[in-house]
């Protein structure tokens, strides 16, 4: 007759080891998110080192130095020397001065930020209009749709840079914020316009058909359902608006209708140009504010991409 073997009371049982399968693995990484995304990343520490010249060099660099007559005129950067004078650079002036005796790293310093923050007021303000004009018209539709779709086509088709070029040569002086809410009256055509296709896209969806049958208000719809999931389309709008508006505020003070007591980049290239600084071959005064302005939309450009990739899943996944 055949036995049956039980097992002992005390036998010890091994346990059986738990493999971590790449599903599983997935699930416990917390790093595994499409925010922390490398072209995102590197365009913020961009960002975050051009503020941070501008914050913590004021601490250990003299910006008075930005100032008429409180350098020597001319003087090239370390390592070069000035063809026509013969001026030798110092430790005093590492990126040399300018014709009108201002230092070009306090200039840089001082200059850096403030061109940074007509595009951060500019986007800002853009933004906004653009998410209130934008979801009203895509989640309303209607009569008010078009309404708003024809002011919005209206205001892309005119050419802001001539506008502005009219309204502040009006003025004889203005100030950071001023040039910044002027470019920001022409800067919420595009974001309005892509909110609004965004929005016609979501508001059919089943969560959204859903939360209608259940009660919930338009404007919880619009601002708890909606735009939650537009974040990363909302953040590469402003990014777009904000970078359009830097160049803006560059070529209005290259033109020479920028602050004119605030030092910032395209007012230093302005004063290049009209000290003749390409013919006198004095390079550096001209050449640092651009390299910085060139950093600097290089930083925004790889925000946006990193943004656009977060939002698309198929260009996430092209990256890989």
């Amino acid at each position: 007759m055949a036995t049956i073997d039980t097992p002992k009371e005390n036998a010890v049982v091994s346990p059986v080891p738990f493999r971590h399968t790449p599903k599983v693995m997935g699930r416990f990484n917390r790093w595994d998110t499409p925010w922390f995304n490398s072209k995102l990343i590197a365009g913020l520490t961009i960002i975050a080192l051009i503020l941070l010249l501008g914050l913590v060099g004021r601490l250990f660099w003299n910006t008075k130095l930005a100032l008429t007559g409180y350098s020597p005129q001319n003087l090239p950067p370390i390592g070069f020397t000035n063809t026509l004078t013969g001026d030798v650079g110092t430790w005093e002036h590492p990126l040399g001065t300018e014709g009108s005796g201002r230092d070009m790293l306090a200039l840089i310093i001082l200059g850096a930020p403030n061109s940074f923050l007509v595009g951060v007021i500019a986007g800002v303000v853009g933004e906004g209009v653009g998410i209130i004009l934008g979801f009203t018209a895509g989640y309303l539709g209607g009569h008010v749709d078009d309404v708003i779709r024809v002011l919005t086509d209206v205001g892309i088709t005119i050419p802001n840079l001539l506008v502005l070029i009219v309204i502040q040569s009006i003025f004889r002086q203005v100030e950071l914020t001023t040039i910044a809410l002027m470019i920001s009256v022409f800067a919420w055509p595009q974001p309005t316009r892509l909110i609004r296709a965004q929005v016609l896209s979501m508001r059919e969806s089943g969560y959204i058909q859903m939360a209608r049958l259940s009660g919930t208000s338009t404007f919880s719809i619009m601002f708890r359902e909606i735009m939650p999931n537009l974040i990363p389309y909302l953040f590469a709008s402003f990014i777009g608006n904000a970078a359009s508006a830097i160049l803006t505020a560059v070529g209005l003070e290259i033109l020479g209708l920028g602050p004119q007591r605030i030092p910032t980049l395209g007012g230093v290239i302005s004063f290049a140009i009209q000290g003749s600084a390409v013919l006198a071959n004095m390079w550096w005064w001209w050449g640092f504010p651009t390299l910085m302005l060139a950093i600097m939309f290089i930083g925004l450009l790889l925000i946006n991409l990193g943004f656009d990739e977060i939002a698309n899943p198929r260009l996430r996944q092209a990256s890989r």
